[in-house]
């Protein structure tokens, strides 16, 4: 089964989008290691993990079509940070870029016709309502309790709770 070009191509620039999240996320590990708010840290840790895990999806998914795929380079994400607060707004708005991704990913392989890549991406767009969800959903947490160290430590510790 052949893949159009414009798809193919498209799926790699994804990838590296993917690769990109998962520095990204390790970039905000680290800044959470050392603040130090360890909850934090391993929560982007395991979404670290996840992004690459959705490269490694498209990768297989382009391999098993028989084509070698084109790894691009990745640029450097942003490794200084203000605040958690600025940390998690950078994780929701780059959620909500991804998501456009995958949504013109999509809306490429519609006009395309290729129906088998319309049905694989079905997953990541499902997918990134959860990402969407859990980034507002952190933030809001921030946000609401502002300057109050000792809820900030409390949602440390839900956080690195559900990463473990």
């Amino acid at each position: 089964m052949e893949m159009n070009d414009k798809i193919f191509k498209a799926l790699n620039e994804q990838i590296k989008h993917e690769f990109y999240s998962a520095n990204l996320y390790l970039s905000m590990a680290s800044y959470f290691e050392n603040i130090p708010l360890e909850g934090f840290s391993k929560w982007f840790l395991k979404q670290s993990e996840e992004e690459r895990e959705h490269g490694m999806k498209i990768y297989t998914y382009i391999t098993d079509r028989n084509l070698h795929v084109h790894m691009h380079a990745i640029d450097q994400p942003t490794i200084k940070f203000k605040s958690p607060e600025e940390a998690f707004t950078m994780a929701l708005e780059h959620e909500q870029k991804v998501t456009q991704y995958i949504h013109q990913l999509y809306e490429l392989a519609t006009k395309e016709k290729d129906y088998a890549t319309q049905v694989f991406l079905q997953w990541f767009i499902t997918e990134q309502v959860e990402e969407e969800k859990n980034a507002q959903d952190n933030l809001d947490r921030i946000k609401l309790v502002g300057s109050d160290k000792a809820a900030l430590f409390i949602i440390d510790q839900k956080l690195g709770a559900l990463a473990s």
